[in-house]
């Protein structure tokens, strides 16, 4: 696989291969003392003018403790393959996750990455509802300025965190919190739906989550 925890990078991180950014292994997210586990990373490309574009890397990090323990109650200890019904679980609950997007396209501002995230998130939403519910998007970012410049290297990191709510970070400050169920599951869906941004890091996501059992 290509985009997987697997491709090791310094001790303590792992390298996305199509780009060579590095994550690290655990990190930690706010309101919550156990560090969160690094499952898979991949890439977002976005086409533009018919040129695929990578606009992101980004490393899918969640609580494997908290998770395992809601999939061994749902299906019991003999889980030896994952399927779309774990993937469910995990879109659904509410046990913390985060997703570190590591900026790879140079030029980028917040309004192109959130009309990025707006289209996602958007469609992600219907998808789940049948409706655009379009006064949700507008709360991921938060009041964060459009023109804000995004260099090639800077992070956002969107967390679910206890209770269904997420937040958003950008450059380490935050920018936007709300408590929404569905803005959760439709963020995590975009990554480990049926159509997700990139598919090998949804399938080593999910090898990593039932390593243990």
């Amino acid at each position: 696989m290509a985009s997987s925890v697997e491709g090791k990078g310094n001790e303590g991180a792992n390298i996305e291969p199509k780009t060579g950014v590095s994550f690290p292994i655990k990190l930690g997210v706010d309101g919550h003392g156990t560090p969160l586990d690094l499952n898979g990373v991949g890439l977002r490309k976005k086409s533009i003018m018919g040129f695929g574009l990578k606009i992101y890397s980004f490393g899918i990090y969640a609580d494997n403790n908290k998770l395992r323990e809601q999939v061994r109650s749902k299906f019991g200890e003999g889980v030896n393959e994952v399927t779309k019904e774990i993937f469910e679980l995990v879109i659904d609950s509410d046990a913390p996750m985060m997703v570190r997007l590591v900026m790879v396209f140079g030029g980028l501002t917040m309004s192109l990455v959130r009309k990025s995230l707006d289209e996602g998130i958007g469609a992600s939403i219907k998808k789940l509802t049948g409706q655009k519910h379009e006064e949700l998007l507008n709360k991921l970012m938060g009041e964060v300025q459009g023109g804000l410049k995004l260099p090639t290297g800077s992070i956002i990191e969107i967390s679910r965190l206890p209770g269904f709510v997420l937040q958003t970070k950008v450059k380490g400050e935050v920018v936007g919190k709300t408590e929404s169920e569905l803005l959760c599951r439709a963020y995590f869906n975009m990554y480990l739906g049926e159509d997700p941004f990139d598919q090998d890091a949804k399938e080593s996501f999910g090898k990593f989550l039932i390593s243990s059992f």
